[in-house]
């Protein structure tokens, strides 16, 4: 394969996925050739919605478990970025016990260990087939500094995993632990990583599964005149982004080669009576929480002087929350 060949060619690692089909939609309307991993390639629920996006005929699926490295030697030949996007959140011990109600020790062995070693995994194939760029899918769980700061950045900023798993946080202490042992990994190996942090996703899904993730559960609830997320509107705020806007972001990662580091994967982060406030202008007749009788905090400030310098156009709020009403509303899984 040429070079340019190979710099048309990725490989999206958990592609059916709520981010990783996202990811695989921006690339393959962009033109890239995309190899893509899912754990049952057999599974028609998820094939036929990928085989509907546009130009499915560059994508290749190729089953894979991020616990067996032998998975990955064929769909990681001949590609320029490997983007891992297989490393969803845990919320739950082998046996079901939920992750609150673990010890340390199961804590570590049953909810970060496992995702950790399966991103290191996938980080010795990439080194073994000798790939030099990779884009890892986090959250924004890694970045919250004690203590608290007003506005918070992606290079200074890092949870400490050692308090998240003293308040039984295991499931957000994994994307901590998990960034820190792919940094260190990537350093030694000479492999260019971006670390993509995002949050509450909106926008237009690819597949049914994704309707089971919030906002899509509460808003189609709301939109069949169900109640709203909340009983009351609490105090607090959430941070937001459009699918497609995340796509592009990873993407951006793979076609600027001075892109590497943590990149926060947000808009910006709202008040929850902000959030409501946009949701009844566009939708007047909605059941509504009860209002706030406090003072409301402030939402959590980023600093996205990181995001900015990948030159993506970000959608501002009430434009992905029309976007994913409208979606919803085209019932489009029909």
């Amino acid at each position: 394969m040429s070079k340019k060949e190979n710099q048309n060619k990725i490989s999206v690692i958990g592609c059916s996925g709520l981010v990783g089909s996202s990811i695989v939609r921006c690339a393959l309307e962009k033109g890239y050739i995309v190899n893509g991993t899912m754990r049952n390639i057999k599974d028609d629920t998820k094939l036929k919605y990928l085989k509907m996006l546009k130009n499915s005929e560059n994508l290749e699926l190729f089953k894979a478990d991020m616990s067996v490295l032998s998975d990955f030697d064929n769909c990681l030949q001949d590609v320029s970025t490997l983007f891992i996007a297989c490393l969803i959140p845990t919320y739950k011990g082998f046996d079901g016990t939920p992750a609150k109600d673990l010890n340390n020790q199961r804590g570590y062995n049953e909810i970060i260990n496992p995702t950790v070693n399966g991103c290191l995994n996938i980080l010795k194939c990439a080194k073994k087939t000798n790939i030099k760029n990779v884009v890892i899918c986090s959250s924004t769980s890694s970045t919250n500094a004690i203590p608290a700061v007003s506005v918070k950045n992606e290079i200074d900023h890092w949870s400490d995993e050692t308090e998240q798993c003293k308040s039984k946080k295991y499931t957000s202490a994994t994307k901590t632990v998990m960034e820190k042992a792919a940094i260190r990994f990537c350093n030694e190996n000479d492999i260019r990583l971006s670390i993509i942090l995002p949050t509450g996703l909106y926008g237009d899904a690819i597949m049914p599964d994704h309707m089971k993730h919030n906002p899509f559960i509460w808003l189609k609830r709301v939109l069949e005149g169900g109640e709203p997320r909340h009983i009351k509107t609490p105090n607090d705020s959430a941070s937001m982004i459009h699918l497609r806007d995340l796509g592009e972001i990873f993407l951006a990662c793979h076609e600027n080669k001075n892109a590497s580091g943590r990149y926060y994967g947000v808009y910006k982060s709202l008040h929850w009576q902000e959030i409501y406030f946009e949701c009844q202008k566009l939708l007047p007749h909605m059941k509504m929480p009860e209002p706030l009788n406090e003072n409301a905090v402030i939402p959590t400030g980023f600093d996205f002087t990181r995001r900015d310098s990948l030159g993506v156009n970000i959608r501002d709020f009430p434009s992905m929350l029309k976007d994913t009403i409208d979606w919803i509303e085209s019932n489009p899984f029909k």
